[in-house]
């Protein structure tokens, strides 16, 4: 990774960079609702949700890519590794939780 962008190799011919921009999160909001239930779907073993997170983190390269097009860069034979490769550009793309429950001071009852 450099430069806060996923470097990998699609169909093992082209190189394309990941990259989480703010324009690609308000898509995937548009898509699904949240980034949360982006998630979700995935975890759910749909097939859309890689191609529409994989679609979104490459728009930056070329807005007029489509859901289809990237799709066909995805087979059953590399959508775990694809899906692997979106977490680490996610990854990268969102700040860190500074959100510790052990530095959470609860409010005075009084």
């Amino acid at each position: 990774m450099t430069s806060g962008k996923c470097v990998f190799p699609l169909n093992w011919t082209n190189t394309h960079a990941l990259f989480f921009d703010l324009n690609a999160f308000a898509e995937l909001e548009d898509k699904f609702g949240s980034l949360d239930q982006a998630f979700q779907k995935m975890q759910q073993g749909s097939v859309k949700a890689p191609r529409t997170l994989l679609w979104a983190g490459l728009l930056h390269e070329d807005e007029t890519l489509t859901e289809r097009r990237e799709g066909a860069m995805i087979s059953m034979t590399n959508v775990e590794t694809i899906m692997e490769q979106i977490i680490q550009a996610l990854t990268v793309a969102l700040p860190e939780d500074t959100d510790s429950s052990e530095n959470v001071v609860a409010p005075d009852p009084r």
